[in-house]
C-alpha cells in the first residue's frame, strides 16, 4: 500500500509554488521561475524515492528506477492554466513518484526499469502550443514549431535555450523502448461522480485542434462614424463566436471553446480595428473534428463578407484521437476489483500527453472523481480518499505489469 499522507503532504507542498493567494489559483507556465522551483522540488521527491533524475533535450523531468531495456513510463505535467487549479497534471506526477518510492521501499525487483515523467509544457499557456515535451519524446515534435512565441515574441526554442536545454537536433529527446504508458489524473468532468466512483478507466482520448482566427476591420473614431458604415472587427467576432457555439449545440458529442480574445487598438473611444481569438474544437472522431472545421470556417467566411471584415485563420495544433490499449484496461480492471470496486469506462473528453505516448507505445488512463467536474480552477477538487484509492490501483497495475 502507498503512504497516502506522504502523497498529499507531496501535493501541498507543490501547490504552494506559483499559488495566488488572492484567489487560491496556481499560475505555473513553462520556462519560468515558478516551474524551475516545481521541478527543484519534484526532483528532490524523484531522488528520495531511489530514482535518478535526468532532463532531456526538450525538458521533460525523468526520473528512473531499476534497470532493463524495456521501460514502463509513468507520469503526466505539472505546469498549469492560469489560475489553475492543484491536481491537474500535478496528481499523475506525484502519484507516479508515491509508487516508486512504495515499491523502492518494499524492495521489489523487476526485470523492467519504472520511470517518471513530469512532461514539459502540456497546457500550451505561454506559447499557444501545448503538448510539448510528449510531443518531441514521441518524434512528432518540429523545429518549424519550436518557433512558435509567446505574447513578448520569444520563440519556444529561445526559451528552452534560457534554461540551458539544447532542443536541436529533436531527435535526442525520441523514445522506442517503452512498453507500456500509465497516467492517472483528474477525470475534469462529472461522469464518474454521477456514477458514484472514485475512480474509471478511460477507453478514449478526444483530441484537441488550435485554430487561431483574425478578423481585420478598420479603426476609426469611436464618435465620428456612423454606425452604417463601420467595420467593426470585434462585432464581426462576436457574430463568429456566436455562430460558433451555435453550431455546436447542433451536434451530440462535439465541443468548441473560444477562450482567448485580443483586441486591437482596445482603446475605449477607438471602433476595434483588429481582432484575435483562439477555437479548441475536440471529439473523440478524427473524420468529425475535420468536417466540423471546415463548416465552422465556411460559416465565418460568410460573416466576414456580410459585416465587411476579412478573414483569416491557421492551425495551433492537430492531434489525433488516441484510444487507450486493451491490455492496459484490462490490468486496470483487475486492480480495481481488487478494491472491491466495479471497474467502470469512460471517454476523456480533455487532452492528455498520453495521446502522443500513444504513436510510439500502449497507453493506459485512469481517471480520479472530480468534484462537480470542476477544472481549470481554484476549485479543483479531488477528494484525499480518492486519490488515496486511485494511487493505490495504479500501484497494483505497475507492480503486475513489471513483473
Amino acid at each position: 500500500m502507498i503512504n497516502g499522507n506522504r502523497l498529499l503532504q507531496h501535493l501541498h507542498e507543490l501547490s504552494r509554488i506559483g499559488r495566488n493567494e488572492a484567489t487560491g489559483g496556481i499560475n505555473r507556465f513553462s520556462f519560468t521561475l515558478e516551474e524551475q522551483q516545481a521541478i527543484a522540488l519534484i526532483t528532490l521527491y524523484m531522488e528520495e524515492a531511489g530514482m535518478t533524475v535526468t532532463v532531456d533535450a526538450v525538458g521533460n523531468t525523468i526520473g528512473t528506477y531499476g534497470e532493463g531495456d524495456e521501460t514502463i513510463l509513468l507520469g503526466s505535467h505539472i505546469d498549469t492554466v492560469p489560475e489553475g487549479g492543484k491536481y491537474d497534471g500535478a496528481l499523475g506526477v506525484l502519484g507516479a513518484i508515491e509508487v516508486v518510492q512504495t515499491i523502492h521501499e518494499q524492495q521489489l525487483l523487476f526485470t523492467k526499469k519504472i520511470q517518471v515523467v513530469a512532461f514539459k509544457d502540456e497546457e500550451g499557456t505561454r506559447f499557444g502550443f501545448g503538448l510539448i515535451g510528449s510531443s518531441a519524446m514521441a518524434g512528432l515534435l518540429t523545429e518549424q514549431q519550436l518557433q512558435l512565441n509567446d505574447e513578448a515574441g520569444i520563440t519556444i526554442e529561445e526559451a528552452m535555450k534560457e534554461f540551458q536545454l539544447s532542443p536541436c537536433p529533436l531527435i535526442k529527446a525520441q523514445r522506442n523502448d517503452i512498453r507500456a504508458y500509465l497516467e492517472m489524473h483528474i477525470e475534469q468532468g462529472k461522469v464518474l461522480e454521477n456514477e458514484g466512483l472514485p475512480i474509471g478507466i478511460v477507453t478514449g482520448i478526444a483530441a484537441p485542434l488550435w485554430l487561431e482566427v483574425t478578423v481585420i476591420g478598420v479603426s476609426e473614431h469611436a464618435g465620428a462614424t456612423p454606425m452604417p458604415i463601420r467595420q467593426d472587427a470585434l462585432t464581426a467576432a462576436s457574430e463568429m463566436i456566436l455562430a460558433i457555439e451555435k453550431m455546436l449545440n447542433a451536434t451530440s458529442d462535439s465541443v468548441a471553446t473560444v477562450g482567448k480574445l485580443n483586441v486591437s487598438p482596445n482603446g475605449s473611444n477607438v471602433i476595434p480595428g483588429k481582432v484575435t481569438f483562439t477555437i479548441d474544437l475536440r471529439d473523440i472522431d478524427e473524420q468529425k473534428i475535420s468536417t466540423l472545421e471546415n463548416a465552422i470556417l465556411q460559416q465565418l467566411q460568410r460573416i466576414a463578407e456580410n459585416r465587411n471584415v476579412t478573414l483569416s485563420s491557421k492551425v495551433l495544433q492537430r492531434i489525433k484521437p488516441a484510444k487507450t490499449d486493451a491490455l492496459l484496461q484490462q490490468q486496470l480492471a483487475a486492480s480495481i476489483e481488487k478494491q472491491g470496486i466495479q471497474p467502470y469506462s469512460l471517454i476523456s473528453g480533455a487532452g492528455h500527453d498520453a495521446m502522443n505516448i500513444a504513436k510510439i507505445a500502449p497507453i493506459g488512463m485512469l481517471f480520479v472523481r472530480s468534484k462537480d467536474g470542476i477544472s481549470h480552477n481554484p476549485l479543483e477538487y479531488s477528494s484525499d480518499e480518492d486519490i488515496v484509492i486511485a494511487t493505490n490501483i495504479f500501484y497494483d497495475t505497475v507492480v503486475e505489469l513489471a513483473k
